[in-house]
This record gives C-alpha cells, sequence and structure tokens, in this order.
C-alpha cells in the first residue's frame, strides 16, 4: 500500500526545496483553526464540534486507528508492509472480548494483544523467512484470520446465548475503569456551557481530555511516546530502522536482520491487537463481527499521513478519529463543519494566490464556493454521506500529503540473509 505512494527524486539537478513543517507551525496552524471553529460556532450557535461528548468521542475513535497505525510504523520501519493489520486488529478484538469474559478485561487487554501478535507472527515468518511478497501475506491474513474468528464464533458463542451472546457476538465482559479528574472536571465544564467565545471552546476540549477517560486511552498514549524513544533515542530502535533503509549495510555491520524484522513485525502484530481489543472491551464490551470496520487500513493512512513518525501518526489518528466520531454525533455538527472547511478553503485560495500559485488558487476557490453553497442550500448533511466522511477525509489527505512524504528506503523489499556478506 504504501509503496504505491513513493515520491520519486527527480533525475538530475538538486532536489526542489519543500517548506519544512515545523511544530510551531502546527501550533499555530492549530490555533487559527480553533479561532475559525469559535467564529463559526458563535454565528450558526452550535457548539458541538469543541464539546466535550464530541472530543471524548473523537479520543474513543481514535484510540484504535493509532494502535493500528503503530503497529504499521513499527513494521514498515523494519522494511515489511503489514497491510494484513486489519486481520490482526480482528484476532485482538476475537481473543479480547473472549478472555475479558472468561477472566477479567485487563487480561482481556493481554490476549487481545497476543491473538494479534500470533497474527504478526505468521506475517514475519511467511515475508521474512519464506519470502513471500508482503501484499499478498497481509491480503492473506486479512481473509484468514476473520474466517477462522467467524467459525469459532459460531461453533461456541451458541452454548452462551443465556449469558448474552448472540448468534455473531460474544457475551459481554466487564467494563476496564476509567478516569475522571475531580474538581478540574466540573470546573471545565462549567466554563463550557457559558459559550464564551474561545475560551469555553478550549475548556470543552480540556474537559473532554479528562473526563470519564479509558484507562486504554492513557496506554495507548504512553506507547506512543514509548516508541518514539526506543526507535529514535536507543541503539535497538537504530538497528531497526536501518533494516527498513538498507538491510544488506546493516547486516555488514553485524547487525540480525532477521531478528530485527520479527521483533518488529510481531510488536506489530500486538499493537494492532490492542486496538482491536480497545473495541471489543471498552468501546462495545463485546466482540462482533465485522467491528474493526476497516479501521486497521485507516491506521495505515494515519502512519502515512505521519510520515512514519509517531508524532505524525498521533496527529493522523485524530484527525481520522474527529471524523470518524461525528457519525456518532448530531448531525448538525457536520453541516456546521461544512462552513468552517469552506472559510478554510476560502483563506487557502487566498493564501496561494499571494504565494502566485494561480492552479491551486482557483482549485482551492471552487472547492470554498462548492461547499458554502452546499451549506447554505441545505439544513442538514444526509446520514450515508455522514458515515463515509473519513473515509472521503483519508483519500483526501493522503492525495495531498504524498507530495512531502519519505517512506524508509527499503520498505516492502525482499531480503534475504546473505547479502550482506
Amino acid at each position: 500500500m504504501s509503496t504505491a505512494i513513493a515520491t520519486k527524486p527527480k533525475s538530475g539537478g538538486a532536489p526542489a526545496k519543500r517548506g519544512k513543517i515545523t511544530w510551531p507551525v502546527v501550533l499555530l496552524l492549530i490555533a487559527g483553526a480553533l479561532v475559525l471553529v469559535s467564529a463559526v460556532e458563535a454565528y450558526t450557535g452550535n457548539y458541538g464540534l469543541t464539546s466535550s461528548g464530541q472530543v471524548s468521542a473523537a479520543l474513543s475513535s481514535a484510540v484504535p486507528i493509532a494502535m493500528a497505525g503503530l503497529g504499521g510504523l513499527w513494521s514498515e520501519r523494519a522494511g515489511v508492509v503489514n497491510i494484513g493489520l486489519e486481520g490482526m486488529m480482528v484476532a485482538g478484538t476475537f481473543c479480547g472480548a473472549w478472555a475479558g469474559y472468561l477472566v477479567n478485561p485487563w487480561v482481556g487487554l493481554l490476549a487481545g494483544m497476543a491473538g494479534g501478535a500470533l497474527g504478526g507472527l505468521l506475517h514475519a515468518l511467511v515475508t521474512v523467512t519464506f519470502g513471500v511478497d508482503h501484499i499478498v501475506s497481509g491480503v492473506g491474513i486479512n481473509l484468514l484470520i476473520p474466517g477462522i474468528c467467524a467459525y469459532v464464533n459460531r461453533i461456541y458463542y451458541k452454548d452462551y446465548v443465556a449469558n448474552g451472546a448472540g448468534a455473531n457476538q460474544s457475551p459481554p465482559a466487564d467494563p476496564l475503569p476509567e478516569i475522571t479528574v475531580p474538581g478540574l472536571s466540573s470546573w471545565l465544564e462549567s466554563i463550557e456551557s457559558h459559550h464564551w467565545f474561545l475560551v469555553s471552546d478550549v475548556a470543552g476540549i480540556l474537559a473532554g481530555l479528562v473526563t470519564n477517560l479509558s484507562v486504554v486511552v492513557v496506554i495507548a498514549a504512553v506507547l506512543l511516546v514509548v516508541t518514539y524513544f526506543l526507535l529514535w533515542r536507543t541503539v535497538f530502535g537504530l538497528r531497526l530502522r536501518s533494516c527498513g533503509e538498507n538491510p544488506t549495510a546493516s547486516e555488514s555491520l553485524g547487525v540480525n536482520v532477521y531478528k530485527y524484522k520479527y521483533y518488529a513485525v510481531v510488536a506489530s502484530g500486538a499493537f494492532a491487537g490492542l486496538g482491536g481489543a480497545y473495541l471489543s472491551l471498552v468501546a462495545a464490551h463485546f466482540y462482533k463481527d465485522g467491528q474493526t470496520q476497516g479501521r486497521g487500513f485507516i491506521g495505515l493512512a494515519a502512519m502515512i499521513f505521519g510520515n512514519w513518525m509517531p508524532g505524525g501518526l498521533a496527529m493522523g489518528a485524530g484527525l481520522f478519529g474527529f471524523t470518524d466520531s461525528l457519525q456518532l454525533r448530531d448531525a448538525d455538527n457536520v453541516h456546521v463543519l461544512l462552513l468552517v472547511i469552506a472559510i478554510a478553503m476560502a483563506l487557502l485560495a487566498l493564501w496561494q494566490l499571494y504565494r502566485r500559485k494561480f492552479t491551486g488558487a482557483v482549485i482551492s476557490a471552487v472547492v470554498a464556493v462548492g461547499l458554502g453553497l452546499w451549506y447554505a442550500l441545505t439544513d442538514t448533511v444526509q446520514r450515508p454521506l455522514i458515515v463515509a466522511t473519513p473515509y472521503v477525509i483519508t483519500l483526501v489527505v493522503l492525495a495531498l500529503a504524498s507530495q512531502r512524504l519519505r517512506m524508509p528506503k527499503a520498505d516492502g523489499q525482499i531480503y534475504r540473509k546473505g547479502e550482506g556478506k
């Protein structure tokens, strides 16, 4: 998947310079977006986009996407493309819900990671040891694991109908703990209720982060930070990433390439399994066929959007999680979002006009006018369009962001042991 969007360097001459997006620029863009949303909410009287409920729902939707993306990051940094994340997530949902019901939800989380790790081990065995094409192996895993889970589901769950199981779902497991910061949560919600310009919006966002926060969300955030330090600040990480950049040179320096690829792909499956276990233990408390709904693929998109870096991955997961959560909230929020995007595209058109990029300015202006007319001529957005929003956003964002991507050089390449000796 990721190999299809690799950008080829220009032949001859110096490469074209591109403006680098730094963290201060990112923070400035986020602040500007928040001011724009606040202004639109004040104009329309709809404060749903920055409400604590919306933020909490977006966070809940972002966690499985982030864990799938983190799995993809580990695997592809070691040079193994892993589009089997969707199947590994399914293994996590099934094993997590089953162990969560039989023992307790904490064991369910570990079982979900173990189920995903087994899928990763299978992918590593097929791609690293046997040298099968990574895409073929990933597709096979995406077909094999859901089929096995559905088969086992129909054999065993029928004996637990009296305990809440259904034709294609497990009995419910106990919930995991949630965290609410005493005092701070209620104080922020009281500020949010006043609808003060910008202040209440910031309070609503913060309230969503400190109210009824699942402990798995905290674990996911810690894993993102630990991944950065492990892969970019340790010798282990340097060796693992070298396998994804130039495995032949790594082997010539004494690195056991096979071992590091196995570590990365098994860890990749474990992270995807954790994302799946979150769906069946936190989001729904039970396993159900088709529960992942393509989040493994969206996680891969978040990883690519984040340029194979944990920080960018977190931002991508947040963006896709926000759009995914819109279908769970008031449809009027999506209608207001049309006006926000229309104004943002109009501002982008002016910026491109200032930089004399006339083609981009015209395209942005046309999109802005189209969305503005859509908002002005309608009162709501149809439910099927809301459901399709995260997938449309995925395609649009990847199309725009692919111009700045830099994937690991040996990502997806078949490597045979002994090439570096």
